[in-house]
This record gives structure tokens, C-alpha cells and sequence, in this order.
């Protein structure tokens, strides 16, 4: 939706206040606002998606003048939560229910949000800071703390510029060398980190608010989680603007095309790396404008390398560079897309390291790193560090890489997703990350999400009847880039060695 940049700063220059939460104009080209009054600053940039007009502008302030806020993301609920507690809006918008909400009930209206959201909100009177991110962490929000200094954004380019020469965090490094992505609120640089997804900053200090539930529990009936599925689609299909659907042609993606019916989908591969059959196959079945994107090795290494240096920071996997390049096609017919991320942690579509996870009785850490990591056999202080919370906190190796996967592998995805569709001003949608069904799932056994061996089960069962036939029986793919003729090296292992190389050399970092 947006890009937030907040500072609290008593030596801060307005212009330079500005020039810096301006990095992050893709984000948000249809307005750009600020509030300004000594130490504080909330630098905006809005990606108009709900309520068009100005009224609806950011900084938002409060009806009562107490509390600026600034909101990345959307509460889909948002019109339930009007009429619950009785407000009386002046916009159509669900930035006013946040901020009027928070007035009303401080940081326990969390609860009661169903959306993805980073939020800043400041009181006016007193200097008290509010920030909060949603429960998976689906829209980003970094961090920088330094001599008297605290600055949040939703990209790390204007914290990167705010701190100048930024040491590189050694861990992170090491975290993205071996796992090609950020855990535990590391990031690349020492000085930035990531704020994490289910907690809030008040009075100084960060509180959890959400957890995954814990234990085994029955799974939901075929009723319930068609319910469940349908609702989370609808939900994100709500927009004063038009919605499109990323197509892959994989189950996923395919049902919330389906359910979604809207009137344009996009596909994207290589000439002869690409899922355009399947994809047209679908969009057929819905009569949508369906565009395959064809993107050749130049283009790909082209647009790879000027993201990073947009991003100041390294791109997780390859086909972040597609989600871009797909993005950027739709620009001129729709703000929004549908995607499918999210269900694969849902229903086990990782079939092999859950199919390994449920046959061992403890759980074996080079094991999983031979299932798991990029880079197998190295570094696996690393490795352990990452997974040890969710070793904690279950008992059986597949409640430890279920967890894992909901919360940490996911939110690399997540971070993949917004980082590449909001480069170019577009804004995704996950409704498989939406954690009602994420509640409902959590600790439901494997022999229902692979019920007979049958990987994603519940969901080729649910909706068989609505999908071709193909697209039910059709084996799961990845994402196909080429890595190997790209990079000239045949082996897939050191293909990605020379991905992650690339990602490192561009910024200028030894590796």
C-alpha cells in the first residue's frame, strides 16, 4: 500500500527528513505527506487503494487532534470494525479506523485486526510512540537506533542512508550466505534490524501479542476450511482499484484465481523455462486477459543488479527478479495482485522435508540441513541458531519444522513478495496468510494435509469440482529461473553460490 518513514531525532534537518523518506516514493507515487514538529518526524508516500481522495491522505491524524498515525498495509475487516463499535467516519478508508480505534483501545485493538499492516502512530501532546506489525509480518518494518536516534521505514534504503557507512551485521551475513535470507530480526547491516512480526513497541519496550497455538489438534471440517479459504479471498479482493492475480498454473495460485474470477492474470518465464500452458489453461476457464511475460538472461541480470542497488540490500532467491518484472508489466491495469504464497507452509507442499520430519522420532539438525539449506554441510552454528525457538517450543521434529515454516520460512517469502511487487507501486495479497486459516491448521497432522500420500489433500479435495482436472493432478514445480546457463555452471549447488556471490559483489561486499 505504502512507505512509512518515521524519525525521532532533536538534531534532525526537515529537508533531510524529506529526502529521505522520498527513497521510498515506488512505494507510494499517488501522494507523499509529512508531519513534522520537533523531535518527531512522519514522512509518507501513499499507494492509493482504498478511498482515493485527499481526505484519505497520510499522516492521518485523529478526530480529536491527539494522535498522527501512518499505516502501511490494509485491515480487511475494516468495515466489520466500523459498525462494531459505532464510529462515525469521515472517510471510506480503514487508515481512520486504525488510528480512531487505537484512541478508543490502545494497543489491544490489535486483536481484533485481520489485515497486514506496519503501523506508526504518535501522540501529539505527550511524544508517545506507538509501532506494531502484523501477526506473520506480512508488510515489513525496519528499524535503526543509534546515538539518540530512532527511525523506522518500510525499506531499509533510507536507513541505510540515515546511518551512512553501516557496518555489516556479521550474522546476518553468514544467515543469508547459508540460508538466502534474514532471520530473527537480523538484516545485512549491524545497525538495522527488522521489527518483528506480532509485537508492539510502547513505552520504550517490544511486546508479543500473537503466537501460533500450540498442540495437536482435529482438523477443520471440508465445510469449514472451504469457508475459511473463500472468505480470506474475498476479503482481499476488496480495493477502489483494480485487482489482478499472479498465475502460475500451480494448484495455489489457480484456486485464488479461480475464487477470485479477476479480470486479468499474469504469468512470466523464460523461453524455455515457464508454466505458460497451465497458466493460460486457468485464465481460460475464467475468461480473464491472461499475459505471459517472456524475460531472456540479459534482462534477468539487468534488472536483478538494479534492484539491488535500489534496495540497498541483496535479493533473497531469483525469482524475486520475476515477481518485479511481472509487477511492473501490470502497472497500467491494475494496483493490486493476488497471490498464492502461504500455502505451501499450510498444507505441507514441501512434501519431502515434512514427509522426513514425520518419520523421525528426534529431530536431527544435518538431517535438516540436507533438506533444508542452500549450502549444506557448512556453518551449522548458523543453522541451529535459527531453528533453536522452535525447537524450544515443540516436542516432535514435525511440530518443530511446521513451526519453522509457518513463522520463519514464510516470512522470507513474505519479505520476497512486498520488496518486489512494491518496487514497482504494486500492492500483493496473500490470502493463504491470512491467520484465521493459519489457527485452524496449526498443529492438524500430517495424515490429513497428505491424506493417502496425496500432497495439498484438503485443498485438491475442496475444489476439484471448481479447477480443470489437470491443474488438481498437475505435480508441483518451483518458480523456473535458469540459474545454471545464466551463471554458466552446471551444478545447481554452485548456480546458487554464484547467485549469492552476484547479490554480494553489486553492493560491494566481500564474500
Amino acid at each position: 500500500m505504502c512507505g512509512l518513514f518515521f524519525s525521532y531525532n532533536a538534531k534532525a534537518d526537515l529537508k533531510e527528513l524529506l529526502a529521505l523518506s522520498a527513497i521510498m516514493r515506488h512505494r507510494g507515487p499517488d501522494s507523499t505527506g509529512h508531519y513534522f514538529k520537533a523531535p518527531y518526524f512522519l514522512g509518507f508516500n501513499r499507494l492509493s487503494i482504498l478511498d482515493l481522495s485527499a481526505e484519505a491522505d497520510q499522516p492521518f491524524c485523529s478526530r480529536s487532534g491527539k494522535h498522527v498515525a501512518v499505516f502501511n498495509g490494509e485491515i480487511y475487516n475494516y468495515r466489520e470494525l466500523v459498525k462494531k463499535h459505532g464510529m462515525q467516519m469521515r472517510t471510506t478508508g480503514d487508515t481512520e479506523l486504525l488510528v480512531e480505534l487505537y484512541e478508543r483501545a490502545g494497543e489491544k485493538m490489535l486483536s481484533e485486526l485481520n489485515g497486514m499492516f506496519a503501523c506508526v502512530i504518535l501522540d501529539t501532546e505527550t511524544g508517545a510512540l506507538f509501532a506494531a506489525r502484523d501477526r506473520l509480518g506480512v508488510k515489513p518494518l525496519y528499524v535503526y537506533e543509534r546515538d539518540g536516534t530512532l527511525a523506522m521505514a518500510s525499506e531499509i534504503a533510507p536507513l541505510v542512508d540515515l546511518a551512512g557507512a553501516s557496518a555489516i551485521d556479521e550474522i546476518g551475513l553468514r544467515q543469508y550466505k547459508k540460508l538466502r535470507t534474514f532471520f530473527g530480526g537480523h538484516t545485512l547491516f549491524r545497525s538495522i534490524s527488522s521489527f518483528p512480526a506480532a509485537h508492539y513497541y510502547k513505552d520504550g519496550k517490544l511486546t508479543r501479542y500473537w503466537d501460533l497455538p500450540q498442540g495437536d489438534k482435529l482438523p477443520p471440517s471440508d465445510e469449514e476450511l472451504l469457508e475459511l479459504v473463500t472468505s480470506s479471498i474475498a476479503y482481499r479482493c476488496i480495493s477502489d482499484v483494480p485487482v489482478g492475480s499472479f498465475l502460475s498454473g500451480g494448484l495455489d495460485s489457480s484456486i485464488v484465481t479461480m475464487v477470485a474470477r479477476p479480470s486479468s492474470t499474469w504469468s512470466i518465464g523464460f523461453a524455455d523455462a515457464n508454466e505458460f500452458e497451465w497458466a493460460a489453461l486457468v485464465s481460460r476457464e475464467i475468461d480473464a486477459r491472461h499475459h505471459d511475460i517472456l524475460v531472456d538472461d540479459e534482462e534477468f541480470l539487468s534488472t536483478a543488479r538494479q534492484m539491488i542497488l535500489t534496495r540497498r540490500e541483496p535479493l533473497s532467491v531469483p525469482n524475486e527478479v520475476l515477481l518485479y518484472l511481472m509487477a511492473r508489466q501490470m502497472q497500467k491495469q491494475a494496483k493490486v495482485v493476488l497471490c498464492g504464497e502461504g500455502a505451501d507452509e499450510l498444507f505441507f507442499g514441501y512434501d519431502l522435508i515434512f514427509r522426513w520430519a514425520a518419520a523421525q522420532k528426534e529431530f536431527d539438525l544435518v538431517a535438516f540441513d540436507q533438506h533444508y539449506s542452500y549450502v549444506k554441510g557448512v556453518d551449522l552454528d548458523i543453522l541451529e541458531s535459527v531453528i533453536e525457538p522452535f525447537v524450544k517450543r515443540n516436542t516432535t521434529p514435525l511440530a518443530i519444522v511446521a513451526e519453522f515454516f509457518q513463522i520463519a520460512h514464510l516470512h522470507g517469502l513474505l519479505r520476497r513478495l512486498d520488496n518486489s511487487t512494491m518496487l514497482a507501486s504494486i500492492e500483493a495479497r496473500e490470502p493463504f496468510v491470512d491467520y484465521r486459516l493459519i489457527e485452524t491448521m496449526a498443529g492438524v497432522g500430517i495424515d490429513y494435509r497428505m491424506k493417502d500420500g496425496v500432497v495439498k489433500a484438503p485443498l485438491k479435495r475442496i475444489f476439484s469440482s471448481l479447477l480443470p482436472p489437470a491443474i488438481v493432478s498437475r505435480t508441483k514445480v518451483g518458480f523456473p529461473v535458469p540459474l545454471s546457463r545464466i551463471f554458466n555452471r552446471p551444478d545447481y549447488s554452485a548456480a546458487f553460490d554464484a547467485w549469492f556471490s552476484f547479490n554480494l559483489e553489486t553492493l560491494g561486499i566481500e564474500n
